[in-house]
């Protein structure tokens, strides 16, 4: 056994490059290591066609690694690959000094950003799912109990207890994330109770989607040029949009090979893609692999269920591209994509277009106009907060400016009397 030391900021990069290893996954697991705040002392790149049980490559490139830590002077080796936990205690005690694989390394990062509540449970319980499947290489020499005078356990191993203990903080951060689920689900009942829509930004990490957020909402949320700078959600009102209220919901980025530890937990997080009226999925346009960012954007949109979800497509920082602002329309010529620049502004007077249009279809924006017969309706209407404005009329009859979906629409017209005929000649009939 060595002693681990309590950090590591000096770091080797042992990167396994196996058949279906894109020439992008060096750059960005770099780019990962700069986020954790790591200084990467030295790269060792490993060509791979099948995978080592013991090392996860070979015996002779581990014996390198643990060369280069020595001469480096490193104190932490980082792999690009998601490691089992046997591999990671093998590479520890070859190399001396801590081992972090690419699933390890990316909870550490959302461990150092999550700022509110909710996150800071959700992290400690992936990290701890996570932590449960390794507690074997911390513990090799408590393993098994031993028989015989002198060598008998106290009926319960080290390993057994930490296990126990894990299952214990596991079961009560669930708890405790069940409550804030909850008060979450009031708030989210709110906004569906003002019948709302919801637009949520998607994409890959550092695409832009917080400088894009800021943009549209005039709001002031951090946004960096490092991966996973964003991690809790944040919603507010966008402006200058013509189909009445629109939330936008700024959301944390997605990556490849995304722990499934880290999905699990996140899933509250999530939920404001999972409930969006629409996405807007955000590409950094001057990426030169943009396009297999965004299969795998599309890949964690199917995880998490929000693929059926409508989609805009947004190619942002057109502003190192060159490319002009400009919307593209598909079926039915709505619009399937927008080129912006979030930071010169260029193109957001499309983008706000092509929301529009897009939530436009499925709500009715117009002046109604109420007689006292239609009171209970009225009430109806200030009750799902869709009446955005009401003018009283000389014969004393109620305007009112409604911003109602479709569907909700649809259900007044079903009411019994007056209402349901108010409804139906007044909204229906405009959409017919």
């Amino acid at each position: 056994m060595f002693e681990r030391a309590e950090r590591g900021d000096r770091a080797i990069i042992l990167h396994p490059v196996l058949r279906d290893t894109g020439p992008e996954a060096l750059d960005e697991f770099k780019e990962l290591a700069r986020s954790a705040g790591v200084e990467v002392a030295g790269i060792l790149t490993a060509p791979r066609d099948r995978l080592s049980a013991k090392f996860f490559v070979g015996s002779g490139k581990i014996d390198e690694l643990a060369e280069l830590v020595r001469d480096n002077e490193a104190n932490l080796v980082l792999v690009s690959q998601s490691l089992s936990a046997v591999q990671e205690r093998n590479i520890e005690q070859t190399c001396q000094c801590r081992v972090l694989d690419r699933a390890t390394l990316i909870l550490d990062i959302f461990a150092q950003r999550a700022q509110s509540y909710e996150g800071k449970l959700q992290v400690e319980l992936a990290q701890l799912r996570h932590l449960s499947t390794r507690l074997i290489r911390g513990w090799s020499h408590l393993e098994r109990q031993k028989g015989g005078i002198g060598l008998r356990g106290p009926g319960e191993t080290q390993l057994e207890t930490d296990r126990r203990l894990i299952n214990v903080r596991i079961r009560q951060l669930k708890s405790r994330l069940e409550k804030v689920a909850s008060q979450r689900e009031q708030s989210r009942r709110k906004r569906v109770r003002s019948e709302a829509p919801l637009v949520a930004l998607v994409g890959y990490t550092n695409a832009g989607k917080s400088t894009l957020f800021n943009a549209l909402t005039d709001a002031d949320v951090i946004a960096r040029d490092q991966l996973f700078a964003t991690l809790d959600p944040t919603v507010r009102q966008m402006r200058d949009t013509q189909c009445g209220e629109v939330l936008l919901a700024d959301t944390v980025g997605f990556v490849s090979d995304l722990p499934h530890e880290l999905i699990a937990a996140f899933r509250a997080t999530l939920q404001e893609a999972r409930d969006a009226d629409l996405l807007l999925h955000v590409i950094d346009a001057s990426d030169p692999f943009h396009s297999e960012r965004q299969q795998d954007v599309d890949s964690v949109l199917e995880e998490i269920g929000a693929d059926e979800i409508p989609v805009i497509r947004v190619l942002n920082k057109i502003d190192r591209t060159g490319q002009p602002a400009q919307i593209v329309t598909g079926e039915q010529s709505k619009p399937v994509s927008v080129t912006v620049s979030a930071t010169t502004g260029d193109g957001l007077d499309l983008l706000r277009e092509a929301i529009s249009e897009r939530l436009s279809g499925s709500r009715i924006n117009r002046w109604i106009e109420l007689h006292g017969r239609d009171a209970r309706l009225r009430a109806q209407l200030f009750e799902l907060g869709v009446v955005s404005e009401e003018r009283i009329a000389e014969d004393g009859s109620w305007m009112l400016h409604v911003d109602v979906p479709l569907d909700t629409a649809k259900r007044l017209s079903r009411l019994p009397g007056s209402a349901g005929n108010a409804i139906r000649s007044q909204l229906l009939e405009q959409v017919a």
